[in-house]
C-alpha cells in the first residue's frame, strides 16, 4: 500500500509540474496576477508529493520489500541500516528520484524565499524549474520507474554494490546532487532573465546567493568522493580523471567563474551577457554529467546504468534545455548591453581574467573526457585519455589563476593602482619564496612541482590574510577587521582554502613513497623513515561480509607510533572483494596500508605508501566550503534584499 502510494503521488507531481510548467508563465506573459500565483502552491505541492514518493521508497528499502525490482537488485535482509538507506540512492531508479526531490526543493525555496522578486519573474523563475522537472519525471516514469514490482519476489535480495558500502559514499551523493541540481536554479533565472528582458544588478544579486549554495554543496560532494576514492578504492589515489569525477569537476570549475562573474554584474552592470551563458552551461555541464553517468558511453568504476535508451532520453533534455536556452541566448542578446566601464587594472578585470581560466580549464577537462567517443565514432579508434594529459593540460591553468587571484582580490573597483597592491602583498610573495626555497632545498629530488606547488599554497594563504590585514587602514584599528561582512571574511577563507588545497596536491603528488612486496609474518621492512611489521592476520565476520584483517605495527626511530588493521574483504551474496586500506592519519602525512591475498609461499602481499601532506587537500575543501557558507551568511547575500523598492517600483507596485 505505502509502495502505491509513493507511485501515486509521483505521477501527481508530474501533473503538478505540468501545471507549474504552463499556468505561471501564461500569467507572467498576459500580466494576469491570479495565474501567476499559481507558481508557488505548485512548488510546494510539488516538493511535498517527491517527498512521499521518496520516502515511500525509503520504507520499502528500510522493511526489505522484496516485492520492488530495485529493492531486489540493491539490497540484502543483512545489510546494516546505513547502507540500507544509502541503497535508496545506490543505483539509476532511485538516485534519480533524488534527483527530482532535490529539483523540486529548490523550486519551492525560491516560492518560499523568492517574495521579494518582481512577481512575472518569480513566475517565469518557477515556470522554468517546474519544465525541468517534467522532463525528469517523464524520464523517471517511462524509463526508470523505482516502483516497479516484481511478479515472483525472491526470498532475498542481491545486494548493493560493495564498494557502495561506505559512510563517505552514502553521503557523497546527496551533496553532489544538491550541487548539480542547485544550479538549475541559476539556469531558471537566466532563462526567466532572457524571456523577461531585463538583467541588471539586481538580477545579479539574486543569482548570486543561489550559485553559491550550489557552489558550496558541490564542494562538499567532491571532496566527500575524492576522500572515499582515497582510502576505500586501495589504490591510494585521491583523483583518476575517472569521467564520473570530471562529470561533477566541470559544473564546480563553471559555478565558480559564475559565482565570481555575477559580482561585476552587481557591482558594476558589466559581463551580463557572459554571466546569463554561464548561468546556463554550468547546469547545461550537469546535464552532460548526467549523461556520462547514467549513457554508458563512457566506462566508468561508478557509472549508474548503461541503457542506451536512457542515454538517448537525457541526451533529449540536454539538447532541448541548453540548446533552447542557448537560442534564445542568441535572440535576446540586445537585452544585455553592458552598462559600466572600468579600467584594465581593475578588480572588474582580475575577475574576466578569472572567469577565462576557469572556462577554459573545464572546456578542457571537456575535451580529455570525450575525445575518446569523439576518436572511436569518426576515426574508428580507440583511445584512452588518462590522467598524463588531465596534468598537463590542466595544471597550468590552476598554476596561472593561483597567481594572479591575490592581486586581483585587492584590485579596487573600476580603476586599481597596481603598484599600491604589490607593495601590500610583498611580505605574502616573499614569505612564499621562502617556503618555496625550503622545501627545494630539502626535497630529495629535483622535481619543481612540489616547491612551486608550496609557492602558490603560501602565496594564497598569505595573500588572503593580507587582503584581511589591509582593512584595518592606516590606523591599524584591529576593530575594523571585527566589523567587516561576512562576505569579506568568506572570501579570504576560501581562497586561504584553495591555496591549502593546492599545497596538498602538489606535496602529495611530488613526494609520495611507495612500497609493494610480499610481507612475511613478524619480518619487520623499513618504507622511507617508518618500519612496517606485520603481526598477523585474522578471519572476521562482519555483518554481510567475511574479511582477511591484517594487524600491521608502524614504527619510526624504534618507537611504535601506530596500530594498523587493513583488510580485505569479500561480500559472498554480491560475489565480489573490497579493499579497506588502514591509515595513520597525521598532520604533515600519512601512512597508508593495504593488504593483498595470501601468497602460496607464505607471507601477504601489502602495500605501504608515504602521503606527504594528504589531508590538505580534504582540509583546503573544507575551507572553501566554509568560506562559501561564511559569505551566504551574510544580510547582503540575501535573495534581493538590498533591490526590492527597485524592483517592486519597476514592476509598479509601491514600495513598502
Amino acid at each position: 500500500m505505502i509502495t502505491e502510494l509513493g507511485h501515486f503521488a509521483l505521477i501527481l507531481a508530474f501533473l503538478v509540474a505540468c501545471v507549474q510548467a504552463v499556468v505561471p508563465m501564461v500569467g507572467a506573459h498576459k500580466r494576469w496576477p491570479g495565474w501567476m500565483a499559481v507558481a508557488e502552491p505548485a512548488a510546494t505541492a510539488q516538493f511535498l508529493l517527491v517527498a512521499l514518493s521518496f520516502a515511500a521508497l525509503t520504507h520499502a528499502f528500510i522493511v526489505s520489500d522484496f516485492s520492488l525490482r530495485v529493492v531486489v537488485l540493491n539490497s540484502h535482509s543483512a545489510k546494516p541500516m546505513l547502507y540500507k538507506i544509502s541503497g535508496v540512492w545506490g543505483n539509476h531508479e532511485g538516485s534519480m528520484l533524488l534527483w527530482v526531490l532535490i529539483l523540486a526543493l529548490f523550486g519551492a525555496l525560491a516560492a518560499w524565499f523568492g517574495g521579494n522578486l518582481p512577481p512575472t519573474l518569480r513566475a517565469r523563475v518557477l515556470g522554468v524549474q517546474a519544465l525541468v522537472g517534467v522532463a525528469f519525471f517523464a524520464f523517471i516514469l517511462f524509463t526508470s520507474n523505482p516502483f516497479l514490482r516484481m511478479a515472483v519476489p525472491p526470498f532475498d535480495g542481491q545486494d548493493l554494490n560493495p564498494l557502495l558500502q561506505d559512510p563517505g559514499l552514502a553521503f557523497h551523493p546527496p551533496f553532489l546532487y544538491l550541487g548539480y541540481v542547485g544550479l538549475s536554479i541559476c539556469f531558471s533565472f537566466a532563462v526567466a532573465a532572457l524571456i523577461e528582458g531585463r538583467v541588471d544588478a539586481a538580477w545579479g544579486r539574486w543569482v548570486r546567493p543561489w550559485t553559491l549554495l550550489s557552489w558550496v554543496f558541490l564542494t562538499v560532494g567532491i571532496a566527500l568522493g575524492s576522500w572515499w576514492a582515497y582510502y576505500e578504492l586501495g589504490w591510494g589515489g585521491f583523483w583518476f580523471w575517472d569521467p564520473v569525477e570530471n562529470a561533477s569537476f566541470m559544473p564546480w570549475l563553471l559555478a565558480a567563474a559564475l559565482l565570481h562573474s555575477a559580482i561585476v554584474v552587481e557591482k558594476r552592470e558589466a559581463l551580463k551577457s557572459w554571466t546569463v551563458l554561464l548561468a546556463i552551461l554550468a547546469f547545461g555541464f550537469s546535464l552532460v554529467g548526467t549523461f556520462i553517468v547514467r549513457s554508458g558511453v563512457l566506462t566508468s568504476v561508478h557509472a549508474f546504468a548503461t541503457d542506451p535508451e536512457r542515454g538517448v532520453f537525457i541526451l533529449a533534455i540536454l539538447v532541448f534545455f541548453t540548446g533552447g536556452a542557448l537560442t534564445l541566448f542568441a535572440a535576446r542578446a540586445n537585452v544585455m548591453q553592458a552598462k559600466g566601464v572600468f579600467g584594465i587594472v581593475s578588480r572588474e578585470s582580475a575577475l574576466v581574467v578569472n572567469n577565462i581560466l576557469l572556462a577554459v580549464a573545464c572546456f578542457v577537462v571537456f575535451t580529455g573526457t570525450l575525445w575518446p567517443l569523439v576518436a572511436e565514432m569518426l576515426f574508428q579508434r580507440k583511445l584512452s585519455v588518462g590522467a598524463p594529459f588531465f596534468n598537463m593540460a590542466f595544471t597550468p591553468f590552476m598554476v596561472v589563476l593561483g597567481a594572479v587571484l591575490p592581486i586581483g582580490a585587492m584590485l579596487s573597483w573600476k580603476r586599481g593602482k597596481m603598484g599600491r597592491v604589490l607593495r601590500q602583498l610583498a611580505p605574502a610573495f616573499f614569505l612564499a619564496v621562502a617556503v618555496a626555497g625550503l622545501f627545494w632545498a630539502i626535497q630529495t629530488g629535483r622535481s619543481l612541482l612540489g616547491p612551486v606547488g608550496m609557492f602558490l599554497g603560501t602565496w594564497l594563504v598569505a595573500g588572503a590574510a593580507t587582503d584581511i590585514l589591509s582593512r584595518m587602514g592606516r590606523s591599524r584599528d584591529v576593530s575594523r577587521i571585527l566589523r567587516l561582512p561576512r562576505a569579506d571574511w568568506g572570501k579570504a577563507v576560501a581562497h586561504a582554502g584553495l591555496g591549502v588545497c593546492m599545497a596538498g596536491i602538489a606535496g602529495l603528488m611530488a613526494w609520495e613513497q611507495e612500497d609493494i612486496r610480499v610481507a612475511q609474518l613478524n619480518e619487520p621492512f623499513t618504507v622511507g623513515a617508518y618500519e612496517i611489521e606485520l603481526l598477523g592476520v585474522e578471519r572476521v565476520q562482519g555483518p554481510n561480509y567475511i574479511s582477511d584483517m591484517g594487524e600491521v605495527a608502524v614504527r619510526q626511530e624504534g618507537k611504535e607510533i601506530a596500530h594498523l588493521y587493513p583488510e580485505k574483504r569479500n561480500y559472498p551474496v554480491a560475489q565480489m572483494p573490497t579493499t579497506e586500506a588502514a591509515i595513520d592519519y597525521r598532520f604533515l602525512r600519512d601512512v597508508y596500508v593495504v593488504i593483498g591475498d595470501a601468497q602460496q609461499g607464505g607471507g601477504w602481499t601489502m602495500r605501504i605508501y608515504i602521503k606527504p601532506l594528504a589531508n590538505w587537500i580534504w582540509a583546503g575543501a573544507i575551507l572553501m566550503a566554509l568560506g562559501g557558507l561564511l559569505s551566504l551568511s551574510d544580510r547582503r547575500f540575501r535573495v534581493a534584499a538590498g533591490a526590492r523598492k527597485s524592483a517592486r517600483v519597476q514592476q509598479g507596485v509601491p514600495a513598502e
